[in-house]
């Protein structure tokens, strides 16, 4: 039924665009590399003041620079972007479990926060999208809750007089990757006051992991209205996707037992194993039972108005809907680093898992912009007001190491093991939890001459319910930033900026309500960008922590006084020469958690130093005209994960035990030819087919790496 209905929506943007192909023909260049991405005033700084004059560090990645480098999820968009750790755990269909500077950073689309709780949303597709923009550092004056790290906010494609082109794609790849995509503009009244935008997509792919699949249908239509002070639109999305968790938390005594790439600094834990390394492509889950099927429905308006040349307004206002099944088996593992395969691959036990979830927004984030004079002062100055409902729920139920005969080098799926109805629903336990958020705030941008200033501040006010508590906590987080620009590109600049996320519960120890979570960044850099020029180069000192982390204890949590520090040092390099074009990016991390006695264990799964080169050569003229040729190379160093493991050979006492996995290099490739209408590329991620883990962890598991993709397109634009 899937595939009928996205074969007569096809069939019907064919009928209905022909007509018009002669004469829209506004995507014509859309392959076109460029160097340097505007800020939008639905991305991530809500503004549009450029990068060279704000006193933080921003990347912004377009979908033209995305696309070109092969990404086919969200994750995949930041690989080549400084201060980002988006493959932690490697290739994965859950989600997109992205950290900057260090720390787990949240998802935003169009000034709003989508994502919330675990495993309860639909995963955005990148085809949707216009752009993505990275701001790093704390940012809870422009967002409230937030990270200390950075947020990663994407762009949607809606309708507008600016995007009144048509394109038809179809892909195919490695994995049996089959997809159709396309989108196309109308011009409602001939004079462009009314637009209309359809976006939409339909895939039917398998994936590395063995009976994972990548299914998806994703529709958003969008209609906007724009005059000269006026720009109105309304976007809806719906997603459908249906799959499989890549995850498959290998066992250490089938993965770093039996490989040089992983140290196990316990050999006890990999004692009477044979050595054998596991398939990465192994699936210790049973295809009549597992699932991880998401679907969304969001409905989102935008709108700009200008009452005069110093006065405008812009909104976002969304409703979205998720619900998602979430079944899942594995191998069993204690959290402990203690083995759980006898010698021969048997597995001591499989735990089940059955997650149903929800979750609900509404949502809107108004603001007011003007500009004004102070004497030599002129500010743009921006007040806004937010407010934010999420509802989340899971109706879970845990089924831990029950007996098995499932051997992870001979698996068999004859569905026998899985466990009835009635075993889950004995088990059974519904989570509820409900956030709501009111917020005003106030920023300023100030120019003096060559000297930028920027100062801001957000009153918030965060009612927070689960279970068993009912929780207000209100938090006034500031921002503070200076840039000097010079007459040579040269810009240096400083800022100071914090951070909150709320903690809901009660201190085991003290009986008082969790305190939130704050942190704080100091960060000095410098930005250049040669006048007249298509380059442009950023270099970031920065040192943030966050503090008042919870610890579990026997019967609940405290507070004990835990922080988490990270340094570092990046790099970023946009560079145009003649018909080549270069991406480079560089980060020194030194990453932390620090207990209450002041000892500090290296933060797992993060690389201290990442560093990525992709350079494109697209020929502007001659016969090679419309080639275009590109190369990159990501490079992660080594991880490690600190815990301890409760072994029978050590008597069941706690022995340390570190968990270090090797650093990895990995190629990507790209050529492609742009005729008058059509295009065709081909992609290639990992060309080389590197076998490696993106980490491994005391606890007990590993995460293999993203294997080589492969993937064609035809694009037919008119």
């Amino acid at each position: 039924m899937r595939n009928i209905l996205f074969l007569h929506i096809i069939l019907g943007f064919i009928a209905i665009s022909l007509p018009a192909s002669a004469q829209e023909t506004a995507n014509d260049e859309i392959d076109e590399i460029i160097v340097i991405g505007k800020p939008s005033k639905f991305g991530a700084t809500k503004s549009e003041i450029p990068i060279m004059e704000t006193p933080r560090s921003v990347s912004v990645i377009t979908a033209d620079e995305f696309l070109s480098k092969g990404a086919l999820t969200l994750s995949d968009t930041l690989n080549y972007t400084a201060g980002v750790t988006s493959d932690a755990f490697g290739y994965a269909t859950r989600g997109d479990f992205t950290s900057i500077r260090g720390l787990d950073a949240p998802e935003y689309q169009d000034n709003l926060q989508v994502l919330f709780g675990f495993y309860n949303n639909a995963r955005a597709d990148v085809y949707t999208l216009e752009q993505i923009e990275i701001l790093k550092g704390p940012a809870s004056v422009l967002y409230g809750q937030a990270a200390p790290g950075g947020i990663a906010s994407t762009v949607s494609k809606v309708a507008g007089p600016e995007h009144l082109g048509r394109e038809l794609i179809f892909t195919a790849g490695n994995h049996s990757r089959y997809q159709a995509s396309f989108d196309a503009g109308f011009d409602l009244t001939g004079d462009s006051r009314w637009t209309a935008r359809l976006v939409g997509l339909y895939r039917d792919s398998e994936t590395q992991v063995d009976f994972v699949t990548d299914d998806a249908i994703v529709l958003a239509p969008s209609i906007t209205f724009a005059n000269e002070d006026s720009t109105f639109t309304a976007l809806l999305n719906y997603t459908d996707r249906e799959s499989d968790t890549s995850a498959q938390f290998l066992p250490l005594t089938a993965t770093a037992c039996g490989t040089a790439d992983v140290t196990v600094s316990e050999a006890n834990v990999c004692a009477g194993t044979t050595g054998q390394e596991v398939d990465h492509s192994v699936y210790v889950g049973d295809p009549g039972f597992n699932r991880y099927d998401t679907e969304a429905t969001t409905f989102s308006l935008f709108g700009t108005h200008d009452f005069s040349d110093t006065l405008s307004f812009a909104a976002t206002a969304r409703y979205r809907d998720n619900e998602a099944q979430y079944d899942q088996t594995w191998v069993s593992f204690l959290g402990d680093g203690n083995p759980r395969l006898l010698p021969d691959g048997s597995a001591v036990g499989r735990s089940w898992s059955s997650a149903p979830a929800s979750s609900t927004q509404i949502a809107f984030d108004a603001r007011l912009r003007t500009v004004f004079d102070t004497g030599p002062i002129t500010h743009e100055l921006l007040i806004g007001m937010n407010y934010q409902d999420v509802e989340t729920s899971e109706n879970s139920s845990f089924l831990y190491a029950r007996a098995t005969t499932f051997n992870i080098f001979n698996p068999v799926y004859d569905g026998s093991e899985i466990p009835t109805a009635a075993e889950f629903d004995a088990q059974r336990f519904l989570a509820e939890d409900k956030t709501t958020a009111k917020d005003i705030y106030l920023t300023d941008h100030m120019t003096i001459g060559n000297l930028v200033a920027s100062a801001g501040i957000r009153f918030s006010s965060v009612n927070s319910k689960d279970n068993l508590t009912n929780q207000e906590d209100d938090e006034t987080p500031i921002t503070l930033g200076l840039l000097y620009k010079t007459d040579i590109g040269l810009n240096p600049y400083a800022s100071y900026s914090e951070s909150f996320r709320a903690t809901v519960g009660t201190d085991i120890l003290t009986a008082r309500s969790l305190l939130p979570r704050r942190g704080e960044q100091t960060e000095f850099g410098v930005k250049y960008q040669p006048l007249n020029g298509d380059s442009y180069i950023t270099i970031a000192w920065f040192d943030l922590e966050e503090d008042n982390l919870v610890e579990f204890v026997p019967g609940g949590r405290t507070q004990p006084g835990l922080t988490i520090e990270t340094e570092g040092f990046e790099i970023e390099a946009l560079l145009k020469w003649r018909d080549w074009s270069f991406d480079f990016d560089y980060r020194d991390l030194d990453a932390n958690d620090v207990d209450e006695m002041g000892v500090a264990v290296v933060r797992p799964s993060l690389p201290e130093t990442a560093a990525s080169l992709w350079t494109t050569w697209t020929p502007s003229s001659g016969a090679l005209n419309g080639l275009r040729i590109g190369i990159g190379a990501r490079y992660a160093s080594e991880n490690e994960s600190n815990g301890v493991a409760f072994l029978p050979a050590n008597g069941f006492a706690p022995t340390p035990n570190r968990v270090v996995t090797d650093g990895y290099t990995v190629i990507d490739a790209l050529i492609g030819y742009r005729f008058e209408r059509v295009d065709v590329a081909l992609n290639i991620r990992n060309a080389a087919d590197k076998e490696y883990y993106a980490t491994c962890l005391s606890r007990g598991d590993c995460f293999p790496g993203e294997q080589r993709t492969v993937v064609g397109t035809v694009a037919w634009r008119f």
